[in-house]
């Protein structure tokens, strides 16, 4: 059982928050929320454009690109914030008076990412564009870029992704994490980027035209609060207005229909859709696209004006996320086994793995369990393709910036990573294959080198207890509605003692239901602890500590608390 360890936080004041409940005053304190002012989540709350480097050469270019009726192509990338970024650029485009715009995305296992010469062969021979949009992707596109300009090709980047040493020579680059850029938020997704591009774009057309206040852009803000989620981008204030407006809509039947029937295969309702349906539910399905098939099937259903249609493509979504699970599953067990056999003696602040036939769009995935499993940062490899490269995918820890680790790593050993390139806690790189236990050894040692103790420990971070008599609905309903949590404002787990009334094996049995007994609460409430078979221990008197969310259960139309389990074990 991990670590519970409760968040540093002051108690707040009387005059913090008034009217607000005292667990709910608690938890906002513990995230620095200040004020009424850091939850107000309307539109007007939302940064401003300015200091965006590159903004007004950008709009210049699609402006004059609509107004000639020159062909459009938007490259997205092959995860949900590339497609619900790239639905967007088309979708946006069009409102915005644009009669030629296509899109094109990469095949994750034969074109690789970004706007490579590979891809941009492609879009020249089957649309031959005036303008390519890149969204998600082409911060690192040096070639492709080039490509593109001995091609005639005007390129307009839209990205989020840290730069390298270089910039491509593209006509414009929109990235709020390019040198010197003057956005102040840092943490948007792509789409996100998408969106305030296309925001700048209608106010330079309403500005020339003096036509009203042009098309309502705010209507596709579905696509940006699932991309946003979905890519794991922390959702500081600016991020949270954007994820909030766009689940409000969604709540309010104003979803695309698309969305919707992500949420609907999914199992959620979309009236009462939160933040962490994205990541759980419409986000994987999206994905399961990119990592086994192509991601056109996924922009194709977030374009999709037809129900029926977006229906049918969100099942076969639903399919290939059954399909990504089976292989996933397959590949956590035979990491198990490379994991066990391992060199005890070999630095262990991180981990690299690979296999011949593991699938290269899983990888990711699988990177992110082990990292979970062991609390450090890891490296899982698969086969190219071309048979003499192997392609990774990394997945950290808080406090390890993996992409700079990454940089040093191939400063210091020239030749040893061909390309890389992501966030702070997921990048994705390529190596040759006989560099893989140089790259296991090196890695290792760099993480090892710039991992503090303290982020070694796996721990749980609790909000504290929840007294008894506030074990009901409306506590449950308030945690829920108080705003959109996500990575960077994580949703709230408290922690306690508790009785066992009742357990049961549920979901063939790798699932346990429980019925708790809070201390000072007049009766059980239900809890379910995934992927933990019962009896699960308890001291001598019966009890457990249990690390948990407290949540709203909604099953046939009726809605009930209901505690998600995140840790348990014996009390002590």
């Amino acid at each position: 059982m991990k670590r519970i360890r409760r968040r540093a936080a002051p108690e707040p004041d009387p005059g913090f928050l008034p009217g607000r409940h005292p667990v709910l005053r608690r938890v906002l304190a513990a995230r620095s929320v200040g004020s009424e002012h850091d939850l107000d989540h309307s539109l007007a709350r939302l940064l401003p454009p300015r200091g965006f480097l590159d903004l007004d050469r950008a709009v210049a270019l699609l402006d004059a690109a609509i107004e000639s009726g020159a062909r459009i192509v938007v490259v997205g990338d092959y995860d949900a914030d590339g497609a619900t970024g790239c639905a967007l650029a088309v979708r946006g485009l069009r409102l915005l008076g644009a009669a030629d715009v296509t899109f094109e995305v990469p095949n994750r296992m034969r074109h690789g990412y970004g706007l490579s010469p590979a891809i941009v062969e492609i879009v020249h021979a089957r649309h031959a564009p005036r303008l390519v949009v890149t969204v998600d992707n082409g911060i690192s596109s040096l070639e492709g870029v080039a490509r593109a300009k001995q091609l005639g090709i005007d390129v307009l980047i839209t990205d989020h992704h840290l730069p390298g040493a270089g910039l491509p020579a593209a006509d414009a680059i929109v990235n709020p994490n390019r040198p010197g850029d003057g956005f102040p938020s840092k943490c948007l997704a792509g789409v996100g980027v998408m969106f305030y591009v296309l925001g700048a774009l209608r106010a330079r057309r309403r500005g020339r035209t003096g036509q009203g206040d042009g098309p309502n852009l705010a209507a596709l803000l579905d696509l940006v609060a699932l991309g946003t989620v979905a890519d794991v981008v922390p959702l500081d204030h600016n991020n949270r207005v954007l994820v909030e407006q766009g689940l409000r809509r969604i709540r309010a039947g104003r979803a695309s229909p698309g969305v919707a029937a992500l949420l609907r295969v999914a199992g959620r309702d979309p009236a009462r859709a939160v933040a962490a349906d994205f990541g759980y539910a419409a986000g994987p399905r999206l994905n399961a696209a990119g990592r086994l098939t192509d991601m056109r099937l996924g922009i194709e259903c977030l374009l999709s004006e037809r129900e029926d249609e977006a229906e049918r493509i969100a099942r076969a979504l639903d399919t290939l996320n059954v399909e990504r699970r089976e292989i996933e599953s397959g590949m956590q067990a035979q990491a198990a086994a490379l994991l066990d056999g391992l060199d005890p003696t070999a630095p262990g602040a991180a981990v690299s793995l690979f296999r011949e036939d593991w699938h290269h769009g899983v990888v990711g995935i699988l990177a992110a369990r082990v990292k979970d499993r062991l609390h450090r940062p890891v490296a899982a490899f698969a086969p190219d393709g071309d048979g003499e490269h192997i392609r990774g995918s990394v997945r950290s820890i808080p406090g390890v910036h993996v992409r700079d680790l990454l940089d040093t790593v191939a400063a210091r050993n020239p030749g040893l990573i061909e390309r890389f390139g992501g966030h702070a806690m997921a990048a994705g790189l390529t190596i040759r294959r006989g560099m893989f236990d140089r790259f296991s050894v090196e890695f290792a040692a760099e993480a090892d080198r710039v991992t503090p103790a303290e982020m070694r420990e796996a721990v749980v971070l609790s909000d504290g207890e929840i007294p008894g008599p506030d074990f009901n609905l409306d506590l449950a309903r308030t945690l829920r509605n108080a705003a959109p949590w996500g990575q960077g404002f994580p949703e709230p787990v408290f922690d306690g003692v508790f009785g066992v009334a009742g357990e049961r094996p549920v979901g063939d049995g790798r699932h346990a239901k429980l019925e708790l007994l809070p201390r000072g609460a007049g009766r059980p409430i239900n809890a379910i602890a995934f992927n933990r078979e019962p009896p699960l221990p308890a001291n001598a008197q019966g009890e457990v500590q249990v690390a948990y969310r407290f949540v709203v259960n909604a099953f046939r139309g009726k809605e009930q608390p209901e505690l998600i389990v995140e840790e348990i074990g014996a009390a002590p």
